[in-house]
């Protein structure tokens, strides 16, 4: 008694562990009342027991040990800290509880391990368990799996994972104790319950008699499934749902998502894998490769069978791979097609994702074995490509399946297509994005339109999938040319499709329920949708709770609630509804006072308005007929600033408050973006948008808004939407913008002549920076240095900003869908790759040949470098590429194992290329060849693990870590002991994990290996490892990192431990998913990895080539550069290391370099001539340049180059050497020309290696150098001879295909200079071999130099002979590239204006297609009257050309400039336009002189002169400066009178009008201060608004001397280098200046005729579009003038004109491909802009003249070539100026077809009835009303009011002008007491004057003193009339009728002056012309030749008269009185000239 008294006062936990049984059964019973005690879960007393748990359960006393399992039970039932001792407790109570005999002991035991299972430990439980399954004991083995099968029992397979469980139970059927096999078998039937039939292949291999017991008892099983009946702590609220369940009985809520059972297992993942590549047969890669099909055949079946096993273990298959690969792709024996097909199934299905890596190279190869026909081999290869998807995705593939489905081939087209339709079925919403949907549409949209109904039926099937897949609503975007019959079609095959496993565990009953939901759901909105989830309104009358709505995809986007995020739709509804809707929520004074007159009366409208809309619920907001009511008359056109305001303001507020919808926001754009720009109302128009934006979503708010914004012209509307951009940005944040669009909007704003908007564009990429990172740059690579600099100026202020955190766009989610991707992208590691995915790639597959991959992989590594050079010059080039690289990742992987150390690191280099060049399509090659990466960081050298390390992280920062964490690749690496690989990667995974919100499981893998590094002997590893610990336990939790320790030794157990404590305290915070996700995206990729991505960059490259340098030379220093590269942080140190070397080196060099350059060695040149033809040397001929090459350079250089100039040249790393040296040698060429000379060949020779290099600065320094060499060689009469040509000319010729133009530029001149040095016939060969270029830019710009080589030299250049050469040239004109067609052309062009019809006889047999586009060419542009016959060289044939061209024309050598100067001619059109003039003038010419000698010839050349002076014979003749001081007297017009007119007409006529005459003549001289002088001139007059009227009658002949002076500026002056561009801005401003003033006055403006405005337009587009005038100083001001000049243009001239003149202008330019598109384009954005004012000027346009041109337009490009053409703008802007025209006009439109023959076939006339019919119930009503009204007889002032309108109108129009004066005279005769005055009131002095005579003249032909008949409706047609039009060639125009009005008078017998005399000679001479009244309804559309003609003769009489009265004045004898002998004269005077010259 006394032992027990002494233990009795004991504490309980003392008792617990006393040695005396009792006093433990004792402290057990005390403990357990205790445990039931404890109310707290975490008080300090459960602490105490925290150790003794285990002792509690293992007690060696069986009585005690029955007590301790119940005390310990209730511990950890109700103790907080109870999980801590998990793995200890279930250990001992396996080995020490589970073998008792008494069953309490053991029922207690299973029970403490449920317990531990339900508090969230039931990995730790179900571990021991199954290690007990392997004790000897079969008590314990049994209770084991009674236990384990409890658990699953209860707490479902959910809590269990069944995986470890399955993998072990086959060996316990094999036990011999029958109780473990019945307990297995037991077991066996519960895991069947929850998994099916995803047991039955595990247990495959066990008795069959077992396996027919269980099946016996697995038939008996209910189908309906478990479900869990216990729950884990964390469960519940699911608990208490469960007990409710019960309680009610019922299973009502078998769909409700968290009741489903378990997600089906995949049998897969219970297999156990098998190693099948050490089981290939030893010969199987050479029987596969032998003749005999048997022995390929047993191979393959041998391949079969392995790989029939359902799992594969993961090894290096790329071998086998490409085996069978080739079998399938070249095997004549389908049998083995088949089998080879069936080997690759079974390796994708048992190695499934890890078989990944190698779809890629299998794919293509399956897609085009599909030509086979036999069924077996398509079916195989059917199952085959299947299974490879479920590899893959459908992301990797889509390009290989685009690549094929335009086959030729109908079965292969078909099976592609059968093959996505297949695959779509395994997709959902998110996998298969709207990108992909993008990328397929249009190729299934091509099939559905094939020949072969199989293909259509394939297309149809695939589409229908996609739309059961992602909805209707996603994809009818991209099906809306479809007719209706296939959109049925497609509808109804996805009707027809059964996706699998709708509701992931086979929920049927929810998916049945989700169907009535979805059915029932459309009626409550306005749209039906046959997809995606309903509203919640209409789901909850249903019934059915919201959740059931839910896509399929809602378990991805895990607390999320679709049914309110999902966009509200609705129709467009028509005004009146409009109306009765706002009626019935707007007070009734409101609605009536919207539209009032007085603006206060509408402001107090807008108040009520909006008081009411404050006041509205969101239910009763009929928000889009409110908007329209805001829109309504006089809407966004509101003039007070503040009924403007109000009305944005309200806009806001109804976004803001209703349900507000696409539909109501496309009311509103327009007017909100029209006035952001204003100052008073711009700040409330960007609320609005703000607003808008919020309910419709940002990223299509602002597609919406700046297509807008971008079509107007209105450069503050521009700036302030891309200002406001930027600030949404930021406060919606980035997800879901369209990221394409905005970049060309964005180029479109760079480009702007006005600086806010290009500051605006700059700012909003510095915010689109912020999301997107570095690869937004990408996109402005080629724009200008200037503005380049700016973008990264810009660029820089961002770096290392994060963007801010998204706070609207929350309420609505429009971009739902978008968001969820931007999620995944994230995961991925960042959203700025997305960004990559819209640069345009190259496929480089074609270029990787074998022949290069063999070279990769060579013995010699000579030839294994020369292999990586090939494959590093093929990247460069391509810049961009497609993933698919060929077999280029196995041959690169090899290399990076090499054991020359170079060849690594040069590989590295590639990689580091084939990384920026991928982007994020990289992430494929991620395990084949990203992972050998991580394997050189293992290398010794330092240098090379830097290279492997900077690869890595180029590699990362485009795919993002997630693939390199997935799979075993990674801990593989880790299970290397190599402590430098060790090192490297625990650094590089400290640095990465922590931006990582989620890592992959796998990254489990690497714990075991990063617990070893711990004890790594290393210090460095153990250093790294500790690091890296809190960043793993940072995403796997402290709890599994601390469970993995079991697994260590008991050594390293305990240390490990105390390691993971330490790790716990510093864990860092794992990143929270943000609560927006469009901010999101960037917070990986912004801020600190956004500069680290800058900084791996910026410096791959500089550390290759320092190491390369180190090698060669071998430095002593190379561990110091390296040490300062590599770390980040000490960046800029290692380039402070770098100088400290140079500076010691630069006195002594400076010393050097003040000698020559070039040492001069007699015959130094001819020697290596000579051993270059004895082939001592290697000949200089290559594709790409090898090493062997640049050594012998190298060599011969050093004898005479001086040492420092060399080491600069052939300096490895810093370009900026180089261009100095460059620019060194440039600086010294004059000093040193003999030098230069000398080494010629050498130099010439170094720059052809700078054209294989891609450092631009380098070649514009060397194309500069060499554009200074030539000339000076030239002028030194130095030829370059074969040597140096052929080793040069090739590889110059290789850059004029750059993709810069500014480089081309440069070659094109260089190769002009270049023929003054050498024979261009030399010349000619080099340019035919660059027609032969698969560069297509390349071969356009050669045939674009031969043409200038024929037509500058004649035809004998070409070689070897002019028929082999057009042969060779001609092939091309049928290439498949559109400016390798047109170079063609004009080539053969040339060829034909030399020599004629012979060209055709040269060029050899064409086809019909080719033919008819050369003849069209040679139609429309080809000179007039060709050379007969070639010269043998250039000076000849441009002596002879006029001579053969005009040989009796004095004026042939007008406006041409010396022949030594080609370049420098006018251009061909001008050249035309004069010989067409001087052909048809001859006649005239001849008559004029005999019979008026006193008309002045401005345009005569002075032949006297010209045979005195040899130098200047084809310069422009100095023209005769006029005093206008008589202009600024007032002009006095005479009164008009029938029979009498005034004596001063003639003075007037021939002293002022003369006089202009004269003074525009000098605008076009060649002289640019003449020119300047006579504008100065004419702007004096224009300035003076009196003295203005002075100019009516001559525009016409203004502009064309304009637009001359333009083109000669553009083709002339500017390519000039000897004329001062201040000169030509000078003389562009004087121009400009004219012109603004000139269409300043609409009176003088409106006189300029289509065919002139066409031209004028045409040189002021040129103008805008001249690269060369930004170079000018304010050149971007100058362009900001012409564009100002544009507008006044558009709107000031005749509206029908301008119209006219603009299509027939984009009829040309469309036609004309060879022109820029920038061209069409800024001349469609000028119709645009005509026809947004056509509601304004549809009264003022000749609708008939109008639609000729438009069906002229459609005749040369029906609706079906509009559509070929690369832009689709064309067509949308026909289609919108004819659907404006029938809006405005209504079925009118129709009458208005007169002018057009045949308009019964007119494609116009047909589109006209089809709008009309659409249109026609609205317009149609209106057009009743009128007719009503025109029936009333009452004559309303309206009335009066619209018969005068339309009477003034007709008098305004040329071609109405005489109907409408007869008109209006009957209607003053019928009404006298009519008031005229308010319709003369506004319009000018002289249009009132007209309208008074032409109204007298009519009363005085009434009463029978005239000849025109009174009812007369067109313009007389006498002959008097009719000589006077061919004069000048215009149409009638008031100004100038009024000229030839008061001729007509004179004419009628009043002076037969000597003007009337020379009209009416000119009649009788051209007999009867065409009447007027044809002139004027159809007029002229070719351009303004024609007007030319008749000005030039205007001013050619003028000049004669003006000449020959000052001859006669000064007594001087008159020319020739005949015209004969005045032809004689010319002809002798111009032999004598040309004998002068030679």
């Amino acid at each position: 008694m006394g032992d027990d008294s002494e233990w009795m006062k004991l504490p309980i936990d003392q008792k617990c562990e006393h040695k005396v049984w009792k006093a433990r059964l004792n402290g057990y019973e005390e403990a357990l009342k205790l445990f039931k005690r404890i109310e707290d879960e975490k008080s300090p007393e459960w602490g105490k027991y925290l150790g003794l748990l285990k002792k509690f359960v293992t007690d060696s006393n069986a009585v005690a040990q029955l007590k301790g399992l119940e005390a310990a039970l209730a511990y950890i039932e109700n103790a907080h800290v109870a999980g801590k001792t998990s793995g200890e407790v279930v250990s001992g109570v396996v080995s020490k509880v589970f073998n008792q005999p008494k069953a309490r002991a053991k029922e207690l035991g299973s029970d403490i391990c449920l317990m531990y299972m339900e508090i969230e430990r039931a990995e730790v439980v179900q571990d021991e368990l199954i290690k007990g399954l392997d004790n000897k004991n079969p008590k314990i083995v049994v209770t084991c799996i009674e236990t384990l099968r409890k658990a699953l029992s209860e707490f479902g397979s959910k809590i269990i994972t069944l995986k470890p469980v399955v993998k072990v139970l086959p060996k316990q059927f094999e036990s011999r104790e029958k109780a473990v096999r019945d307990e297995a078998k037991l077991l066996a039937v519960e895991i069947y319950k929850w998994i099916r039939d995803a047991l039955r292949p595990p247990l495959q291999g066990i008795n069959s008699v077992q396996l027919k017991e269980l099946e016996e008892e697995w038939v008996k099983l209910p189908t309906a499934a478990p479900k869990q009946s216990r729950f884990l702590r964390s469960q519940q609220a699911l608990k208490a749902k469960f007990e409710q369940q019960q309680a009610a009985g019922g299973d009502e809520a078998d769909g409700d998502k968290d009741d489903e059972p378990a997600p089906q297992v995949d049998p897969y993942e219970l297999l156990e894998a098998v190693e099948i590549l050490s089981k290939l047969p030893k010969d199987f890669y050479d029987k596969i490769e032998a003749k005999k099909w048997q022995e390929r055949k047993e191979a393959l079946e041998a391949v079969e069978t392995l790989a029939k096993n359902p799992k594969l273990e993961n090894g290096d298959f790329g071998d086998l791979v490409r085996a069978l690969r080739k079998v399938i792709g070249k095997d004549a024996n389908v049998m083995l097609v088949t089998l080879a097909a069936k080997c690759v199934a079974g390796l994708a299905a048992g190695l499934r994702k890890k078989f990944g890596t190698y779809a890629g190279h299998v794919v293509p190869t399956i897609l085009e074995k599909f030509k086979e026909k036999k069924p077996q081999v398509v079916q195989a290869l059917q199952e085959a490509i299947d299974a490879i998807f479920l590899t893959t995705n459908l992301q990797n593939i889509s390009e290989d399946v685009l690549g094929v489905m335009d086959n030729k081939n109908p079965s292969i087209k078909q099976q592609a297509s059968l093959f996505l339709a297949r695959s779509f079925r395994h997709c959902t919403q998110a996998t298969l994005p709207k990108s992909m949907l993008k990328a397929f549409c249009p190729a299934f949209l091509k099939q559905v339109n094939d020949s072969a109904p199989e293909v259509r039926d394939a297309a149809y099937e695939a589409l229908g999938t996609a739309m059961k897949v992602v909805g209707e609503k996603a994809v009818n975007p991209f099906l809306a040319d479809l007719d209706k019959l296939k959109l049925d079609k497609i509808k109804e095959s996805a009707d027809k499709v059964e996706l699998p496993g709708k509701k992931g565990g086979g929920g049927g009953v929810g998916a049945e329920k989700k169907a009535p939901a979805a059915k029932a759901a459309p009626p409550a909105v306005a749209p039906a949708r046959s997809s995606g989830p309903p509203k919640k309104a209409p789901a909850a009358k249903l019934g059915g709770p919201p959740k059931k709505g839910k896509p399929a995809s809602a378990p991805s986007a895990k607390g999320k609630k679709c049914p309110e995020t999902k966009e509200f739709v609705e129709t467009e509804i028509s005004i009146e509804v409009c109306e009765e809707r706002s009626a019935t929520v707007l007070p009734a004074s409101c609605m009536q006072l919207l539209d009032s007159a007085n603006w206060k009366e509408r402001l107090a409208s807008m108040e009520e308005f909006q008081k009411a809309v404050e006041q509205m619920d969101k239910s009763e907001m009929p928000c889009q007929a409110l908007v329209r009511m805001l829109a309504k008359k006089p809407g966004w056109k509101e003039t007070n600033f503040q009924v403007m305001q109000m009305k944005l303001h309200i806009v806001g507020l109804i976004a803001q408050k209703g349900s507000f919808s696409k539909t109501s926001a496309f009311v509103v754009l327009d007017g909100l973006v029209d006035k952001i720009g204003d100052v008073k109302c711009g700040g409330k128009a960007k609320e609005g948008l703000t607003a808008t934006a919020e309910a419709c979503s940002l990223p299509w708010t602002a597609e919406q808004v700046v297509s807008m914004v971008f079509a107007q012209k209105n450069p503050k509307n521009q700036a302030e939407t891309l200002n406001w951009l930027a600030n949404a940005m930021k406060e919606f944040g980035f997800a879901g913008i369209n990221v394409k669009g905005f970049i060309n909007n964005v180029k479109t704003a760079l480009g702007a002549t006005n600086p806010a908007v290009r500051t605006a564009a700059i700012t909003l990429l510095g915010v689109m920076y912020l999301y997107m990172g570095a690869p937004l740059r990408m996109f402005f690579e080629d724009e200008k240095p200037a503005l380049l600099k700016q973008i990264d100026d810009e660029f820089e202020k961002m770096q290392g900003q994060s963007p801010p955190t998204a706070f609207r766009g929350a309420r609505k989610g429009g971009a739902e869908e978008d968001g969820e991707e931007a999620d995944e992208q994230e995961e991925d590691g960042g959203g700025a790759p997305d960004v990559m995915d819209l640069l345009p790639r190259t496929d480089i597959s074609d270029k990787i040949t074998q022949d290069m991959v063999d070279k990769v992989g060579d013995k010699n590594w000579k030839i294994r470098k020369e292999g990586l050079d090939e494959v590093a010059a093929v990247i460069s080039e391509a810049k961009f590429i497609q993933p698919s690289i060929g077999e280029l990742p196995m041959a690169l992987k090899g290399r990076l194992n090499d054991s020359n150390k170079i060849l690594v690191q040069q590989t590295l280099t590639i990689l580091q290329q084939i990384a920026v060049a991928m982007g994020p399509a990289l992430k494929q090659h991620v395990k084949n060849l990203g992972m050998p990466i991580i394997t050189v960081l293992g290398d010794g050298k330092t240098n090379v693990r830097a290279a492997a390390m900077t690869t890595l992280q180029a590699w990362v920062e485009q795919t993002g870590m997630k693939d390199w964490l997935e799979g075993e690749d990674l801990s593989e690496e880790l299970k290397r002991e190599n402590p430098f690989l060790r090192q490297e990667v625990l650094g590089w995974l400290a640095e990465k994990l922590p931006a990582m919100r989620t890592v992959p499981s796998d990254l489990m893998l690497c714990v075991p290996y990063l617990y070893s590094c711990l004890e790594d002997r290393n210090g460095d590893v153990r250093k790294k490892a500790q690091d890296a610990l809190p960043i793993f336990m940072m995403h796997l939790g402290y709890e599994k990192m601390l469970k993995a320790t079991g697994k260590l030794k008991p050594a390293s157990k305990e240390p490990v431990s105390a390691l993971l404590e330490k790790a716990r305290a510093v864990m860092p915070a794992k990143l929270a998913p943000p609560p927006g996700k469009a901010g999101a995206a960037k917070s990986v990729s912004g801020g600190a990895p956004a500069a680290k991505s800058a900084l791996s960059k910026a410096k791959p490259k500089p550390v290759i080539d320092d190491y390369d340098d180190d090698d060669d030379d071998d430095e002593p220093e190379p561990e110091t550069k390296i040490k300062k590269v590599v770390k980040p942080g000490a960046a800029k140190k290692g380039v402070l290391g770098k100088k400290a070397p140079v500076t010691k080196a630069t006195a002594k060099d400076e010393e050097d370099r003040s000698g020559v350059i070039f040492i001069l060695l007699p015959n130094g040149k001819e020697q290596r001539i000579k051993e270059e033809k004895g082939l001592k040397v290697l000949k200089w001929n290559f594709n790409t340049p090898r090493d062997e090459y640049v050594d012998q350079l190298k060599t011969q250089m050093s004898t005479c180059f001086a040492r420092w100039l060399q080491d600069e040249l052939f300096h490895a790393s810093d370009f900026q050497r180089q261009v100095k040296a460059i620019g060194v040698m440039g600086e010294r060429m004059e000093d040193e020309l003999e030098g230069t000379v000398s080494c010629l060949d050498l130099i010439l020779k170094w720059f052809t290696l700078r054209f294989f290099e891609t450092n631009s600065t380098v070649l514009m320094k060397v194309l500069e150098y060499l554009k200074l060499l030539f000339p000076t060689l030239s002028r030194e009469n130095y030829h370059l001879n074969e040597y140096e040509a052929s080793s040069f000319i090739p590889y110059l010729i290789l850059k004029v295909g750059e993709s810069k133009d500014v480089v081309r530029k440069d070659v094109r001149a260089i190769l002009t200079m270049l023929c003054k040095v050498y024979p261009a016939s030399k010349v000619f060969p080099f340019l035919m071999d660059g027609t032969k270029s698969k560069n297509s830019k390349q071969r356009a710009e050669c045939l674009e130099e031969l043409g200038c080589l024929i037509e500058n030299y004649g035809m004998n250049v070409c070689q070897p002979t002019p028929a082999k050469s057009m042969k060779e040239i001609a092939v091309h004109i049928g290439d498949r590239d559109n400016s390798v067609r047109n170079a063609a052309l004009n080539t053969v062009l040339a060829v034909y204006n030399v020599c004629g019809d012979q060209v055709y006889k040269l060029i050899g047999n064409l086809s019909e297609k080719e033919m008819s586009m050369l003849e069209e060419r040679v139609k429309r542009f080809a000179k007039k009257t060709p050379a007969a016959a070639p010269q043998p060289a250039k000076q000849a044939a441009e002596r002879e050309r006029p001579q053969r061209e005009h040989p009796s024309n004095p004026n042939a050598t007008f406006m041409r400039k010396p022949a030594q100067q080609p370049q420098e001619d006018v251009p061909n059109k001008l050249k035309i336009m004069y010989r067409t003039y001087r052909i048809q003038a001859r006649a005239q010419n001849a008559v004029r002189e005999h019979s008026h000698p006193s008309i002045p010839k401005e345009f005569q050349l002075d032949l006297d002169m010209i045979e005195n002076d040899h130098t200047r014979v084809s310069e422009l003749p100095d023209l005769v400066q006029h005093k206008l001081d008589e202009l600024l007297e007032p002009i006095m017009m005479p009164e008009p009178k029938i029979r009498s007119v005034s004596p001063h007409f003639d003075d007037l006529h021939n002293s002022t009008a003369s006089t202009i005459n004269f003074v525009i003549s000098q605008v076009a001289s060649g002289d640019i201060n003449t020119s300047i002088q006579a504008l100065a001139q004419i702007d004096e007059v224009l300035r003076q608004e009196d003295k203005a009227e002075a100019m009516s009658g001559h525009i016409d002949q203004f502009l064309i001397a304009t637009f001359m002076q333009l083109r000669l500026i553009y083709n002339t002056h500017m390519a000039d280098d000897r004329l001062d561009k201040k000169d030509i801005f000078k003389l562009y401003s004087c121009i400009i200046g004219n012109m603004l003033s000139l269409f300043s006055m609409e009176s003088l403006a409106r006189e300029a005729s289509m065919g002139v405005l066409k031209d004028l337009m045409h040189g002021l587009i040129t103008l805008m579009l001249d690269a060369r005038v930004e170079d000018i100083e304010d050149g971007q001001q100058l362009i900001r003038s012409v564009n100002l000049l544009v507008v006044r243009v558009l709107e000031k001239s005749d509206q029908t004109n301008i119209l006219s003149a603009l299509l027939v202008l984009l009829q040309d330019s469309l036609t004309t491909s060879s022109g820029s598109p920038m061209f069409s384009e800024l001349v469609m954005k000028c119709l645009w802009r005509m026809i947004r004012f056509l509601p304004e000027t549809i009264n003022s346009i000749n609708l008939d003249r109008i639609l000729l041109d438009v069906h002229n337009f459609m005749k040369v490009f029906p609706k079906e070539k509009l559509k070929q053409l690369k832009s689709d703008v064309p067509h949308r802007t026909l289609k919108t100026l004819l659907h404006t025209l029938c809006k405005l006009t209504g079925a009118k439109i129709l009458d208005h077809m007169s002018m057009i023959e045949n308009k019964n076939d007119s494609e116009l006339e047909a589109h006209l009835r089809r709008v009309v019919k659409h249109s026609g119930n609205f317009s149609g009503m209106k057009s009743d009303r009128g007719t009503e009204k025109g029936q009333d007889d009452r004559m309303s002032k309206a009335k009066v009011s619209d018969i005068l309108s339309e009477i003034f109108k007709k008098i305004g129009s040329k071609e109405n002008t005489k109907e409408g004066l007869t008109e209006l005279y009957e209607y003053k005769q019928k009404y006298s007491d009519a008031d005229l005055e308010p319709f003369l009131r506004n319009t000018s002095q002289f249009f009132q004057s007209y309208v008074e005579r032409g109204l007298r003249m009519i009363e005085s032909e009434r009463e029978g003193k005239g000849r025109i008949q009174p009812s007369s409706t067109v313009i007389p047609q006498h002959g008097l009339d009719s000589g006077s039009v061919p004069l000048n060639g215009e149409e009638m125009k008031p100004a100038v009728y009024y000229e030839r009005l008061k001729i007509l008078r004179q004419r009628q017998g009043l002076e037969n002056n000597s003007r009337a005399q020379l009209l009416q000679q000119e009649e009788g001479d051209s007999g009867p012309m065409r009447p007027i009244a044809s002139l004027l309804s159809k007029p002229s559309v070719a351009s303004s030749t024609d007007m030319l003609q008749s000005k030039l003769s205007q001013l050619k009489e003028s000049r004669e008269s003006h000449f020959q009265q000052e001859q006669s004045h000064s007594h001087s004898p008159t020319r020739c009185s005949s015209p004969s002998a005045n032809l004689d004269d010319l002809k002798k005077r111009l032999e004598r000239i040309k004998s002068n010259r030679q």
